[in-house]
């Protein structure tokens, strides 16, 4: 059975190095759209995850394996074969899987607000429940994430960030907040991955992510340490929640170009 392209976006100019950025849980790439203006010296291509915005479903078991073969299928298809690839959160788990599945992809890899640890089976479970939930009542099933995706400042102090997540999670379609539940509850970890990477990394989290611990970073930038590549840049930038890009553009974009700039 083929496997769809997933939607593909291209910004900035059309030679060079592409910077590829790969989304958050249960949204889509447009939680890119304010970090673009500050990339504009970079070619840079954001990708809907299957089921998400553009992109259609996979078919088969849910799995992340099959989301970074669809993200390679897709780049290659386009005529990418080399790119310094980001991801955010679930976005960040799809890229550690292109780095086991098709290392010759990543000239550099960005882990934003993710870690690469499995789940605990506390975790697993939820994640589980949601799936089972979102089949039954589709977004509904992700709108109290809210609180935990953005810093308690942006929720008390910047309503129109609050309001377009909120507005976004009421977009999310209920079989991809399924697919993707599922797929993330059975990844595996992928630590040791990462002491394989020959390229740069960045492992950036905001200050108050609800959702990754300081720690997984420390991991995360130890094990790029352990490796061929020249390492990891930590980055915490501060008074952000789990979506960086959408609360701190600016920074997050500065990050990412120091990390394309180490790769280019």
């Amino acid at each position: 059975m083929s496997t769809p392209p997933l939607a593909l976006r291209r910004h900035g100019p059309a030679g060079g190095l592409p910077l590829v950025l790969l989304h958050a849980f249960p949204l889509d790439s447009r939680i890119w759209d304010d970090a673009l203006p500050h990339l504009r010296s970079v070619p840079v291509v954001t990708l809907d995850a299957p089921g998400f915005g553009g992109s259609a479903p996979l078919p088969g078991e849910p799995s992340l394996e099959a989301y970074a073969d669809a993200v390679h299928s897709t780049l290659t298809g386009a005529g990418i074969g080399r790119a310094v690839v980001a991801g955010l959160s679930m976005g960040g788990y799809t890229a550690l899987a292109l780095a086991e599945r098709h290392p010759g992809l990543l000239a550099g890899i960005g882990l934003l607000d993710t870690k690469a640890e499995a789940d605990s089976e506390q975790a697993r479970a939820g994640r589980l429940a949601v799936a089972g939930r979102a089949e039954e009542v589709g977004a509904e099933a992700v709108l109290g994430m809210v609180e935990t995706l953005l810093a308690p400042a942006t929720r008390a102090r910047r309503p129109e960030i609050t309001d377009r997540v909120r507005s976004r999670l009421a977009e999310a379609p209920g079989p991809a907040i399924a697919w993707a539940q599922r797929a993330m509850a059975a990844r595996p970890g992928r630590l040791g991955v990462l002491e394989r990477v020959a390229g740069p990394g960045l492992v950036l989290r905001g200050e108050f992510d609800a959702a990754i611990p300081p720690a997984a970073l420390t991991s995360m930038a130890a094990a790029l340490g352990r490796g061929p590549g020249p390492g990891a840049e930590p980055v915490t930038v501060p008074g952000a929640g789990h979506l960086s890009c959408l609360e701190a553009p600016a920074e997050v974009a500065a990050a990412l170009l120091r990390l394309h700039g180490r790769a280019r």
